[in-house]
């Protein structure tokens, strides 16, 4: 092989290794907005996206509003007394749904206590009449609601009423409980809200 062609080999070859990573590479720029286009919006991600609560600092009785999905979710840290009330016959009488059948909540929330953990209450907090916001009044014989509200939650638009596991009372406009979304506890201080538990 003379040296004229080794030269043209030695070209060849460069040429080719030098026209196949330009072709990669260009083909890696197209490809980058492409991809990109799948990812959803800031804003996609803002509507659907699961959202981290930090409660390590909620007392005893308080209430934490955030926001999931454009709808207001309560996280609520029970008393030892609110949880004794749950499952007191005369509140039992006075609900619609006490087990929660009829209302719609993850499995692992149709219990007494509507949640993972009963020390914390997580609902949707939208009147499943015709979706007003109810207001908290946790404490017992509220002046508002008279000497026998046991504590919940009370919807001024209609009149609906809720107990402090979002159970709906009897002859009140709402047909169902307030609902439960989907959430889990990631530590013991950090709850996340829009990923189902997984509950062996």
């Amino acid at each position: 092989m003379s040296a004229e062609e080794q030269v043209d080999g030695g070209r060849r070859h460069f040429l080719l290794v030098a026209t196949t990573v330009t072709g990669l590479a260009g083909a890696g720029m197209a490809a980058v907005p492409f991809l990109a286009s799948w990812k959803p919006s800031a804003r996609a991600q803002a509507l659907g996206a699961p959202v981290e609560q930090d409660i390590s600092k909620m007392e005893a009785g308080a209430v934490l509003k955030v926001t999931w999905r454009g709808q207001a979710i309560f996280i609520v840290r029970r008393t030892p007394q609110m949880l004794e009330t749950l499952d007191s016959p005369e509140l039992l009488r006075q609900l619609r749904d006490p087990e929660s059948k009829e209302s719609e909540q993850p499995e692992y929330a149709q219990n007494t206590a509507r949640a993972l953990r009963p020390e914390y209450l997580v609902l949707i907090g939208v009147c499943t009449h015709l979706g007003c916001a109810p207001l908290s009044r946790l404490n017992p014989g509220d002046a508002e609601l008279g000497a026998d509200w046991p504590g919940g939650f009370y919807c001024p638009c209609h009149g609906s009423k809720f107990d402090v596991s979002g159970r709906v009372f009897k002859d009140v406009p709402a047909p169902t409980n307030l609902k439960i979304p989907p959430y889990r506890f990631l530590t013991d201080t950090v709850v996340q809200i829009g990923v189902d538990a997984e509950v062996a």
